[in-house]
């Protein structure tokens, strides 16, 4: 009984403890917060530009479809139209990442912007299969080219859908929402670069086959980055290690730490573009040490860019708080 009094006390030590820390760890941590704060709102501003530009192209697409009686950029029209939506969903996906946390909802809505992420990603993906379909029944069946009016419309987009891209480029590094627009747009912008090319060709050369090709290319280049956006917004949302930290490096750092005998169920993962958060159970026996043990793990953890720590220190070595299997009566 006397040994268990004492690990209660342990126990109840660092819950204090870790209340004062927390009042001084709180003010690092909201400053976090603001730095990604700062980075929406960049990001916002962007998404903005890049959603006004992508909708009066459509309009003047739509027109030029209709006046030219060109199917080809009715259906680059039909594929703008995607563009604008998924602009503005992650507008709205911006704007509700921004919204304060509540009783309920303790992150707020942070992860919303990973979800539009691995939509956007996801979408980006249908539609280049869908392209390269299209692309294999005109080998088969070259159709008939208006290369005037298709070198003009193309020309107009591929500096219409730069300037969008240009617009998100330094948002898409800080935010996976904006990165998922930010290929939207490269992918429009590659896709522009292979219309003016195969309209070159099949102006100069009569080779129709150039617009298949060029198409298919281009998919090939975007299939890679919208790939890699699904995977890791994937990642995200199953709680994976961020791919940047070595856990067995933070692990180790942590043990290293004056005081601290051992550490166990350790997580890290990410909850959304720049925010790591990270839980851990640090054995310290003696409890004039807990303090200062905290302290120095949590300064160890910022070098490891973790904005989001919570630490159980034990005096005696609890059972991890994994969940227990399901068994299937």
């Amino acid at each position: 009984m006397a040994g268990q009094g004492s690990a209660h006390d342990h126990a109840h030590g660092h819950a204090h403890g870790h209340d004062g820390h927390d009042h001084g760890h709180d003010h690092g941590h909201s400053h976090g917060h603001g730095h990604h704060h700062h980075h929406h709102d960049a990001g916002s501003r962007g998404l903005k530009l890049a959603l006004g530009i992508t909708a009066v192209f459509f309009v003047l697409e739509v027109i030029g479809g209709f006046v030219s009686n060109s199917l080809t950029l009715l259906a680059d029209a039909g594929h703008n139209l995607t563009d604008v939506a998924a602009l503005a969903f992650s507008l709205f996906v911006a704007w509700l990442a921004r919204q304060p946390a509540t009783q309920e909802k303790t992150y707020g809505y942070l992860r919303w912007e990973i979800l539009a992420a691995f939509f956007n990603g996801a979408t980006l993906l249908l539609i280049s299969f869908a392209i390269i379909y299209e692309a294999i029944q005109r080998f088969r069946t070259p159709e008939p080219v208006q290369t005037g009016l298709m070198l003009i419309i193309a020309t107009a987009g591929m500096v219409a859908n730069l300037v969008a891209a240009y617009v998100l480029h330094a948002g898409a590094k800080d935010s996976m929402n904006v990165r998922g627009a930010y290929l939207h747009m490269v992918a429009d912008l590659l896709g522009s670069v292979a219309a003016v090319i195969a309209a070159l060709f099949i102006r100069f050369k009569g080779w129709t086959v150039a617009d298949p090709i060029a198409s298919v290319v281009m998919t090939l280049l975007i299939l890679r980055g919208s790939w890699s956006l699904v995977k890791e917004s994937v990642d995200v949302l199953l709680e994976a290690v961020p791919s940047h930290i070595d856990l067995g490096a933070v692990r180790a750092s942590l043990t290293q730490v004056p005081g601290v005998q051992s550490v166990h169920d350790l997580h890290v993962w990410t909850l959304t573009s720049g925010v790591v958060a990270m839980s851990a159970h640090a054995l310290v026996a003696d409890p004039a040490q807990h303090q200062r043990a905290l302290e120095e793990m949590n300064r160890v953890l910022g070098g490891f860019g973790i904005n989001h720590c919570t630490i159980q220190i034990e005096g005696t070595t609890l059972a991890d708080c994994a969940p227990a299997p399901l068994v299937h009566s």
